[in-house]
């Protein structure tokens, strides 16, 4: 039974959700105190969350940050906000998916599903071999790591399945396309920027690895990941 944490401010709303959920079988709680959602998490061990962007306090973004300073659990931001900027604001925050309000609960059940499938079921990386090394760069695909001369650095989910999916194709064009697929279900209500940020935060962590220049842009066609890392002198 997944373990799915709510939060949200509007407890009429929290407690649909939470009832919805534990019908369809999810163990589902929702926090009510809005200061303290670390240590919610923390003695909760969610597998997933549900995260309102709008919360008194402090915002769903720094929560999500928080929590990305320890976890890579699943996040799904909930919000009335349905601007571009937001959702790219979610991504670059380490959100994994974003619901916008008024929304069927049907829809976000669906993702929640999709989500713990991609991440612990039969879609997640951990399917295939455990570990894969390319040119020292290792994957740990049962732990969402990546390592370069022994350092390790932990992904959120959609990072690392963005470099699990360019590395099963290193050295050629992965379009655009299939990169959106591996990461969302329904691409076609996926802004574009959303794949840029994800592109962008895993360069930043190869960066901490001391590998350069490794995702390369081909324009108009997608991206590639080269065997060859550049370094920084």
């Amino acid at each position: 039974m997944y373990k799915i944490l709510v939060v949200e401010d509007d407890q009429k709303m929290a407690s649909i959700i939470c009832n919805y959920l534990q019908k369809y079988g999810y163990d589902a709680q929702f926090a009510n105190d809005f200061e303290r959602i670390k240590e919610h998490f923390l003695d909760y061990r969610p597998d997933l969350i549900i995260l309102d962007i709008n919360l008194p306090s402090f915002d769903g973004f720094y929560w999500c940050r928080q929590i990305r300073g320890f976890s890579n659990v699943p996040i799904i931001f909930l919000s009335a906000r349905a601007g571009e900027m937001d959702q790219v604001l979610a991504i670059e925050n380490g959100g994994d998916d974003y619901i916008t309000k008024p929304f069927h609960l049907e829809v976000m059940l669906a993702k929640i599903k999709s989500v713990i499938r991609r991440t612990y079921g039969d879609y997640a990386t951990a399917t295939d071999h455990d570990v894969l090394e390319i040119e020292g760069l290792f994957l740990h695909r049962n732990k969402n790591i990546i390592e370069f001369n022994h350092q390790k650095i932990e992904c959120s989910p959609k990072e690392f399945r963005l470099i699990d999916t360019l590395a099963k194709k290193t050295e050629q064009i992965v379009s655009r396309e299939k990169l959106l697929e591996a990461l969302w279900d329904e691409i076609d209500l996926v802004d574009d920027n959303t794949l840029n940020v994800n592109v962008r935060r895993v360069r930043n962590k190869l960066k901490e690895l001391g590998i350069y220049d490794a995702i390369q842009t081909v324009r108009g066609q997608g991206y590639c990941l080269k065997k060859s890392w550049g370094r920084k002198h």
